[in-house]
């Protein structure tokens, strides 16, 4: 199982030791800034086809995109 985990900077780099030292814990490393976009991007994007397979969201087509072109 993955955890992301948000760590204020400056507790980094002690949370990352305790979670070293814990001997369950397989990898434990920061995440780039583009890294994180990325991650909230996908999120947002998961969220959103939720709500569309709800009826609760109106998404464009592929064609409404390109359209916009």
């Amino acid at each position: 199982m993955k955890i992301l985990i948000d760590i204020p900077d400056n507790q980094a780099t002690f949370g990352l030791k305790v979670l070293k030292s814990l001997s369950f814990v397989k990898k434990a490393k920061p995440m780039s800034v583009a890294t994180v976009d990325l991650w909230e991007d996908l999120k947002e994007a998961a969220e959103q086809v939720q709500l569309h397979k709800q009826g609760k969201l109106n998404l464009k087509t592929a064609e409404d995109l390109l359209n916009e072109l």
